[in-house]
């Protein structure tokens, strides 16, 4: 009976852990007709924004990603993805808008699917990805996670990143 308790707990424990896992494969395109592929970007830290045009908390984050752009270059890249539905009109007025530098990229549920693991995609959600195509940060916005949307959480996350020491993955 023991052993059969020890093996319940165990198992449980396994299931309830939350493990690095490969970002799903993506090719979307942007408001200009480029072509956008996760693939692409191996090597370097992704961000990866699932927003909203209409959203004010995709509004407020994007001068932080912007901030993100400029000090860490070619050594980082952010993609932006919209769902409808946003469309390109309305991915352009906000690229235009906001004075977005980063690609904004048109989903159709589809890449939104694979990466959120809930019933309900709040916006913004991102997720950073290690040069290596792992996902090694998931943040969903909220209270608990205001540092990260609206400090210098991310930053820290993306230091530790680049300096290879981060080594298991943070969930905020």
């Amino acid at each position: 009976m023991r052993t059969m308790l020890t093996i319940l707990l165990c198992s449980a424990a396994l299931f309830a852990a939350d493990p690095i896992r490969r970002a799903p494969g993506f090719s979307l395109m942007d408001s200009n007709g480029q072509l956008h592929d996760l693939a692409d970007y191996r090597g370097r830290v992704v961000i990866l924004e699932f927003m909203q045009t209409t959203c004010p908390h995709c509004a407020a984050f994007a001068p932080i990603l912007q901030q993100i752009q400029q000090k860490y270059g070619d050594r980082i890249a952010i993609l932006a993805v919209t769902d409808p539905p946003d469309n390109p009109n309305t991915m352009a007025a906000y690229v235009a808008g906001h004075k977005v530098t980063y690609p904004v990229v048109l989903d159709c549920g589809q890449a939104a699917y694979s990466y959120v693991r809930s019933r309900t995609l709040s916006f913004p959600h991102v997720y950073l990805i290690d040069g290596a195509g792992m996902i090694v940060g998931d943040y969903e916005y909220g209270p608990l996670t205001s540092d990260v949307f609206e400090g210098k959480a991310l930053f820290l996350e993306i230091d530790r990143l680049l300096a290879g020491t981060a080594s298991q993955k943070t969930r905020k």
